[in-house]
C-alpha cells in the first residue's frame, strides 16, 4: 500500500536504549485498581473499626474474653474485606493489561507496537482514526489528519493538524493519520495526572456508598452522646461496680454501628467485579456496576454493536456514464489512501485490489461529521480527477432519482455507498460540487448471532433499547426490525431532528417517541443522550468508533467494545473485552444484585442501630442496668444479622435499581427498630418485676424476645422466598436453640431459662410484634422493590 506521507525513520535501537537509561520513558503506571497499601488502609483504617477496637481493648480489661467476641468478628470482617477486594484488584489489573491500547511507534524504518510504558522522548508514533493520543508531541506527518480535543477543551469541533502542530494527550484521532514525535512523556504529560485519576477502580460518586455514608455520619454524631448517657447511668445503677458498667456500656455501643454494612458493600462490589471478569468484562469505575442497575435506556450504536465489525460487498451497481473497470480501479486506488480503513472500505479493498497505474495524489480520511472520504487520483493515462466515496443522502440533492434506489436498497438492511468523480478539487470548501454518480456499492453487514436475544432481554426488564447510527436511517431501521425491536419500522432521520441549542424540549420529545435514528453526527449523539437525561432517563451508551466517544463521556454509563478504538476504550466505564453484546445483560443483571442486595441487608444492619438506641436510652431514663452483656450482642447480631447478610448479598436479584435508596430503607427500619427494641425492654421489665429470678434470667428472656422479634425482621427481608433462604432462616433459629439449651453454651454465653412464666411471656411478647412487624410492613413496603413477589401479586402497579 502506496501513501502520500513522507517517510521518517524514528529512533534507532541504540537511541531507544539511550533514553530509557535516561529514564526518559512514559513511565505513567496502568492504575486500573487502587493499591494494595491502599485496600488495607481503607479497610483496617476506618472509622468504626476505631470505636470497635477502642472499645474491644476496654473490654479486654474489664473483662471475661466472652464479651470481647465482637473484637475477633471485626478482625475476621476486615480479612474478608481486603481479601475480596484483593482478589478484584488482581482481576481488573489482569484485564486492564489485556484490553490496554498498544500505541504503534516507528524505530529504526520498521513499525512495531509497544505498551504505554514503553513509548520514550523523541518517539515516532503513527497515528489513525480512533487512536487515543497518550503523551504530548508535535506532529511530523500529517494526511487529513483531524484530532478531537474536547476531551480537554470542550471545544467540539475537530481540530485539523498539520506538521509543526502539537497534540496533546488526551486527545484522539477522529478522521486521517500520520505521526508525531513525542515531546513529553510519563507525568510531564499535560494529561497525564488526569488520565491516571480517571482510570482508577475507585468507590466514590456513588448514591448507594453516599446514602451509606450519610446514615454512618449520623450514627457517628448519635454515639457519643449517648455513650455518656449510657455510662453515667450504668454508674449510677451498679454504684461500686466499675467494671460491670462499663461492660454494659459498651453492650449498648456496639450493636449501634453497624459495620458490617460497609464490608458487605465493598465485598458486594468486589466479588462482582470478579464475576464480571470472568466474562471479560472490565470495570474501569467501580461505580459503573451500580449505574448499570439504575439504567432505563440503553443507546446502541448498530455498527459493531448490533452488527459486527466486518462488512461484505454485496453488490457494485453502476450508474449511467460511470464505466464498470474505472469504478473498480478507483475503488481499488481509493482504498489505499487510508492507511487505517473503516470496516466499508475495509470491504472495497477486499474486493477491489489496487490497479497498476493509478495513484493518490491527495487524500481526504473519512469524517464521521462529513459522511465522506476521498482522493485526487491519476489514473493509467495521467488524468488526475476527485473522486468522493459516501452517504448517497449527502453527496447527492434531496430529489435525486439514485436516492429513491438507495432506499429501496436500505429498507431491506443493506449498506449503500455512493461512489462519485468531480471537477472539484479536494481542498475546496466543498468538494461534491459537480458531483457525478458514478456506482453504488451495496455492502451486507453481518448481524451479531447474539444482538436478538440481547434486545429481548432489554424488553422485558422494561429498558427501552434506542438504536443511534450514522447509517441511512431506513438501512438501520431494517436490521433493528430484523432483530425484534419495537417500533424499529418508524425510522428518523437525525437532520430532522430539533436542534439542542434552540429546541431542547422538541428533541427531547423525537428522542423518546423513535427507537431508530440515522444519519446521526457525533455531537447529534451527545445532544440526544442530554436529552433523554433531561427527562430523568439514566442512559447507557454502548460504541466502538470515535464517532461515539463524545456520547460515551456523556452517558450516565459509557460501554465500549473491546475491538473498539483507543478512545472509545478510554472513556469508558465499562468494556466488553471479548465483544460480546450479549455480556451486557449479565452486567446489568450484576449490578441489580449488587445494588438490590445492598439495599436488602441495609435493612438488617439499620433495625439493630435503632433498636440498639432506643434500648440505651430506655436505660438511661429508667435507671436500670443495660439488659444486655456484649457476648449477648454477638449472638444476636451474628445470628440475625451477619451470618445472613452474607449469603443474602450474593443472592439473585433482578429489581432495577432507583434512587431514593436512604429513604425506602429508613422507612423500614426506623418503626422496625422501635417495635424491636419496645418488645425487648418490656420483655426485660417484666422479667425485672419477677423477684424470684436473678439478672442472668432476666437478660435470658429479654434476649429471647429480642431474637424472636430479629429473626422475623431476616424472615420478611429474605422473601421472596426460596429453598436456601428457608433453610437459612431456620439455620439461624437453630443455632439460637443450641445456645439456650447446651449447657457449656448456656455457660459461655451466660444465657439461661428459668421457669415457665417468664420465657412465654418474652416469647409472647416476640410473636406479637412480629405480627406487628407485618402490619408495618405491608402498609409500608407494598410494591418497593424489596418484595419482587408482592409487586408481581399487584399487577396493577
Amino acid at each position: 500500500m502506496t501513501s502520500t506521507l513522507p517517510t521518517l525513520t524514528g529512533l534507532t535501537d541504540a537511541e531507544v536504549a539511550q533514553r530509557v537509561a535516561a529514564g526518559q520513558v512514559n513511565d505513567v503506571p496502568l492504575r486500573s485498581s487502587r493499591s494494595t497499601a491502599e485496600i488495607v488502609r481503607a479497610n483496617v483504617f476506618t472509622r468504626f473499626n476505631a470505636i470497635i477496637g477502642t472499645l474491644f481493648v476496654v473490654i479486654l480489661a474489664v473483662g471475661p474474653i466472652q464479651d470481647g467476641l465482637f473484637g475477633f468478628i471485626i478482625v475476621a470482617n476486615t480479612g474478608i474485606g481486603i481479601v475480596q477486594e484483593l482478589r478484584a484488584k488482581k482481576t481488573l489489573d489482569n484485564l486492564a493489561v489485556i484490553g490496554e491500547a498498544k500505541p504503534r511507534v516507528r524505530r529504526g524504518g520498521r513499525t512495531v507496537a509497544v505498551s504505554n510504558s514503553e513509548v520514550v522522548l523523541g518517539d515516532l508514533v503513527e497515528l489513525g482514526s480512533g487512536d487515543k493520543i497518550t503523551v504530548d508531541g508535535e506532529v511530523a506527518e500529517a494526511e487529513g489528519l483531524e484530532i478531537d480535543e474536547s476531551l480537554l477543551t470542550g471545544e467540539a469541533d475537530p481540530v485539523v493538524k498539520k506538521p509543526g502542530n502539537p497534540v496533546l494527550s488526551g486527545s484522539f484521532v477522529v478522521a486521517g493519520g500520520g505521526a508525531f514525535t513525542t515531546t513529553k512523556v510519563g507525568h510531564e504529560a499535560y494529561a497525564a495526572q488526569l488520565a491516571e485519576e480517571a482510570s482508577r477502580f475507585t468507590l466514590v460518586q456513588s448514591e448507594l456508598r453516599s446514602g451509606i455514608d450519610t446514615i454512618l455520619r449520623f450514627i457517628t454524631y448519635l454515639l457519643i452522646p449517648t455513650a455518656i448517657g449510657l455510662i453515667l447511668s450504668q454508674l449510677y445503677v451498679s454504684r461500686s461496680d466499675v467494671k460491670e458498667a462499663i461492660r454494659r456500656m459498651v453492650a449498648g455501643i456496639v450493636p449501634m454501628v453497624p459495620e458490617g454494612l460497609v464490608l458487605l458493600t465493598s465485598v458486594a462490589f468486589a466479588i462482582g467485579v470478579v464475576r464480571l471478569g470472568r466474562r471479560q468484562c472490565l470495570v474501569q469505575e467501580l461505580p459503573a456496576i451500580e449505574g448499570l442497575a439504575r439504567v432505563d435506556t440503553v443507546c446502541l450504536d448498530k455498527t459493531g454493536t448490533l452488527t459486527e465489525g466486518g462488512m461484505d460487498v454485496e453488490e457494485l451497481r453502476t450508474l449511467a456514464g460511470g464505466g464498470r473497470q474505472d469504478v473498480e480501479h478507483a475503488l481499488g486506488a481509493l482504498g489505499t489512501a487510508d492507511s487505517r480503513p473503516n470496516a466499508s472500505l475495509q470491504a472495497i479493498i477486499d474486493a477491489y485490489p489496487r490497479a497498476e497505474g493509478w495513484t493518490v495524489v491527495e487524500a481526504a480520511a473519512f469524517s464521521s461529521a462529513r459522511k465522506w472520504s476521498g482522493a485526487e487520483l491519476r489514473n493509467g493515462s495521467g488524468t488526475v480527477a476527485t473522486w468522493l466515496l459516501g452517504a448517497p443522502d449527502v453527496l447527492l440533492p434531496s430529489g435525486s432519482p439514485t436516492l429513491t434506489e438507495v432506499d429501496e436498497l436500505g429498507a431491506q438492511g443493506l449498506r449503500v455507498l455512493l461512489l462519485g468523480r468531480t471537477p472539484t478539487p479536494l481542498d475546496a470548501p466543498d468538494p461534491a460540487v459537480g458531483l457525478v454518480p458514478q456506482a453504488l456499492v451495496v455492502l451486507r453487514q453481518r448481524v451479531r448471532p447474539d444482538a436478538a436475544d440481547t434486545l429481548r432481554y432489554f424488553e422485558r426488564q422494561n429498558v427501552s433499547a434506542k438504536v443511534i447510527s450514522g447509517d441511512n436511517a431506513l438501512s438501520v431501521g431494517a436490521v433493528a426490525a430484523s432483530l425484534g425491536l419495537p417500533h424499529a419500522q418508524d425510522p428518523m432521520d437525525a437532520r430532522q431532528l430539533p436542534r439542542a441549542a434552540t429546541e431542547p424540549e422538541g428533541l427531547a420529545d423525537a428522542v423518546e417517541g423513535h427507537s431508530v435514528f440515522g444519519r446521526v453526527t457525533p455531537q447529534q449523539k451527545r445532544d440526544m443522550v442530554g436529552a433523554l437525561q433531561s427527562r430523568g432517563h439514566h442512559v447507557a451508551m454502548t460504541g466502538d468508533g470515535v464517532n461515539d466517544v463524545l456520547a460515551l463521556k456523556d452517558a450516565d454509563i459509557g460501554v465500549a467494545m473491546g475491538s473498539g478504538s483507543e478512545a472509545t476504550r478510554a472513556v469508558a466505564q465499562i468494556v466488553l473485552l471479548d465483544n460480546r453484546f450479549s455480556t451486557l445483560p449479565l452486567v446489568v443483571a450484576e449490578g441489580r444484585r449488587v445494588i438490590g442486595n445492598i439495599e436488602r441487608v441495609a435493612n438488617l444492619f439499620l433495625v439493630k442501630t435503632v433498636y440498639a438506641v432506643l434500648l440505651a436510652l430506655a436505660t438511661i431514663i429508667f435507671q436500670v442496668p443495660y439488659p444486655f452483656l456484649p457476648r449477648h450482642s454477638t449472638v444476636l447480631s451474628g445470628l440475625t444479622i451477619g451470618i445472613p447478610a452474607f449469603f443474602l448479598a450474593l443472592a439473585p436479584n433482578n429489581e432495577r435499581a432507583r434512587p431514593g435508596f436512604v429513604r425506602r430503607v429508613l422507612r423500614f427500619a426506623i418503626p422496625a427498630g422501635v417495635i424491636a427494641g419496645t418488645a425487648a425492654f418490656t420483655s426485660y421489665m417484666l422479667a425485672r418485676a419477677n423477684h424470684a429470678t436473678g439478672q442472668v434470667a432476666d437478660t435470658s428472656t429479654a434476649t429471647l424476645t429480642l431474637f424472636v422479634v430479629a429473626l422475623w425482621v431476616l424472615a420478611i427481608i429474605a422473601r421472596p422466598y426460596a429453598l436456601w433462604k428457608l433453610i437459612l432462616v431456620a439455620m439461624m433459629g437453630l443455632g439460637f436453640v443450641l445456645v439456650m439449651t447446651v449447657p457449656w453454651a448456656q455457660n459461655f454465653f451466660q444465657l439461661h431459662l428459668e421457669g415457665w412464666r417468664d420465657p412465654l411471656t418474652g416469647a409472647l411478647i416476640g410473636v406479637v410484634s412480629g405480627v406487628l412487624l407485618e402490619i408495618v410492613w405491608r402498609y409500608i413496603n407494598i410494591g418497593l422493590p424489596l418484595l419482587p413477589s408482592v409487586k408481581a401479586r399487584r399487577p396493577q402497579e
